[in-house]
């Protein structure tokens, strides 16, 4: 039968449990399940951090033989390739024996790619899947992205004032945003894999990137550095922006100069901008680009959408997703 209503309720609820292993579980996806019978929850996970357990083992663990004649909501298809670091996700509901699997994105990974939904259908398990695709894909951005280009979901955030800087002159920039802002940044940086800046952003500022939240604070991303030479103890180093894919993680966060910020844009790189707006005007600063090689005026239209438009606190709060054109 079609998913209803209640199990898009459902699914929706599982969608935002897997938003809690954002960031800590490395190449993984990170998924929410949750399985109900006779209207009641009777377990629920997300994918742990390091990437095991799977969020269906960890609700199956806590429902027990109630999963028997259940339904399962998960936010992406359960893994059907056996790891040496755990059973696959459809083995274990086979064994289970819910009665219906509701899912809301079909896994590209090609080990399971339809693999998990057709061993559940075979095992008399029915499954409805692609409910609520648009809402998954939202949440397993950083995952698609790998899968889909070998390398992680990029987002460069940018701090500015009204006429683009990001200091003074003599490179001051304590602080351009206000406090709501920077906390918001911080919860971005909890939400993600790595976190990049250039290597003169290194030497100069000595930065901690970490993530200065009361209890998020064990959710501090990898560090990595962009350039040459030797970076701090714990940090790691790439030479180029196209080397992006070797850090085999989901998602990365760029937060360096105008230079790096710029070499990702013009290496077709970024898939999207997170732009922090003090309302201040600093006049003779230092810019928050440099060339992004553009050829002409033409080229900088219809490159970036934007999906989100808030106020925190005094400063303007914009995320602007990157078009086809922008990444060609």
């Amino acid at each position: 039968m079609a998913a209803s209503a209640e199990d898009r309720r459902w699914l929706a609820a599982a969608i935002a449990l897997a938003e809690r292993g954002r960031g800590l579980t490395g190449n993984n996806p990170s998924v929410g399940c949750i399985l109900v019978k006779d209207g009641r929850v009777i377990g629920r996970g997300w994918t742990q951090s390091g990437g095991r357990p799977h969020a269906e083992a960890v609700a199956l663990a806590q429902a027990g033989a109630k999963a028997e004649g259940a339904t399962a909501y998960v936010s992406l298809e359960p893994c059907a390739h056996e790891s040496d670091r755990g059973p696959a996700c459809a083995e274990a509901l086979i064994a289970a024996r819910p009665a219906r699997v509701v899912a809301a994105l079909t896994d590209p990974d090609p080990r399971t790619a339809g693999k998990g939904f057709a061993k559940l259908a075979a095992a008399g398990i029915v499954v409805e899947h692609d409910v609520l695709p648009d809402a998954a894909r939202q949440s397993l951005t950083g995952f698609l992205t790998r899968i889909g280009k070998a390398r992680p979901h990029v987002t460069l955030k940018l701090a500015t004032s009204l006429d683009g800087c990001i200091a003074l002159a003599d490179g001051s920039s304590r602080w351009i945003t206000g406090e709501p802002a920077r906390a918001h940044a911080h919860l971005e940086r909890a939400r993600c894999d790595a976190i990049l800046v250039g290597a003169n952003t290194v030497r100069s500022d000595a930065p901690k990137l970490d993530v200065r939240l009361p209890g998020l604070e064990n959710r501090s991303p990898r560090r990595v550095m962009l350039g040459s030479g030797t970076a701090p103890e714990g940090w790691e180093v790439i030479r180029s922006p196209q080397e992006v894919a070797g850090l085999n993680c989901n998602s990365l966060i760029v937060e360096g100069g105008a230079q790096t910020a710029a070499s990702f844009l013009r290496a077709g790189l970024v898939d999207r901008l997170m732009l922090y707006r003090a309302p201040i005007l600093i006049g003779g600063g230092k810019p928050c680009l440099g060339d992004i090689g553009l050829d002409s005026l033409a080229d900088a239209h219809e490159r970036w959408a934007l999906c989100d438009a808030r106020m925190l606190g005094k400063d303007r709060f914009e995320v602007y997703e990157a078009t086809p054109c922008s990444q060609a």
